[in-house]
């Protein structure tokens, strides 16, 4: 239930305040703005909330990896898809949306994962006493 209540904190400030602005921005008369905000709201939020995922220590990486990468892909390509800021005329701009989804999503998992596994477990490690 720990894990729930961190999940909603997570996801619910962005999501709340991007929202707030960008139903702001849509009441006055900026469609575009208002819709790649409230897209900007939703990334953030999806991102903070499933970085909980990766404090479930009974699950492997690759459970982790896994169900972080569903997450995204129900909540950030089609949030990405619905910005507006990538033309959607031919399924080869769909695939270009897709691709950036992947690759961006590899590209920062990988930066992750030797941060976390190979960086800062070095910086952690404790001076040898004398």
């Amino acid at each position: 239930m720990k894990l729930l209540g961190a999940v909603l904190l997570r996801a619910g400030i962005p999501l709340v305040i991007m929202s707030a602005i960008g139903i702001a921005l849509l009441a006055q008369g900026k469609p575009d703005d208002g819709r790649a905000t409230l897209a900007v709201g939703v990334i953030a939020a999806a991102v903070s909330g499933a970085s909980v995922i990766y404090q479930v220590e009974a699950w492997s990486m690759r459970t982790q990896t896994l169900v972080h990468f569903v997450v995204m892909t129900v909540t950030v390509l089609p949030a990405l898809l619905l910005s507006g800021w990538f033309p959607l005329d031919t399924g080869w701009h769909y695939l270009g949306v897709v691709a950036v989804f992947l690759g961006t999503g590899i590209l920062l998992w990988a930066f992750f994962f030797v941060l976390f596994t190979k960086i800062l477990p070095r910086r952690r490690t404790p001076p040898a006493s004398t």
